[in-house]
């Protein structure tokens, strides 16, 4: 990435998995294919991307294809399917930072984030009077 373009911090890169229609070959019965993808925002460019066997395998191709990159400096945003440990953990090891998104059904997580903003926004309040 850094070929393409001097990376700066807070730089975003996008990461997310689509499934190609019209894919599906009928003649070996094989599934339609999926992809992750790595979306530079500041390139309006592709810059890395990984073929998965099936949609669920997105979960484990994410952190191979997040190896593959230099993303030092990046922000790293992925949707809430993507919210994993392992995935975080990866995007920290290579330098990144990260933002997911957290849904209802995560409700252990979504309680712990909630409380964490309210007990913040409670304390910058108090510093604030």
């Amino acid at each position: 990435m850094a070929a393409v373009h001097t990376l700066t911090d807070g730089q975003v890169v996008a990461i997310d998995g689509k499934t190609l229609r019209g894919s599906y070959n009928r003649d070996d019965r094989s599934s339609t294919i999926h992809m992750i993808s790595a979306y530079s925002s500041s390139n309006n460019l592709v810059f890395g991307q990984l073929k998965t066997e099936q949609k669920s395998n997105e979960i484990t191709a994410i952190p191979e294809l997040i190896r593959l990159l230099d993303i030092k400096g990046a922000l790293v945003t992925i949707d809430a399917m993507a919210c994993q440990t392992e995935i975080a953990k990866t995007i920290i090891q290579q330098g990144g930072d990260y933002l997911l998104a957290v849904k209802s059904n995560q409700s252990t997580l979504r309680k712990a984030v909630e409380t964490a903003f309210q007990s913040n926004v409670i304390v910058h309040l108090r510093a604030l009077n």
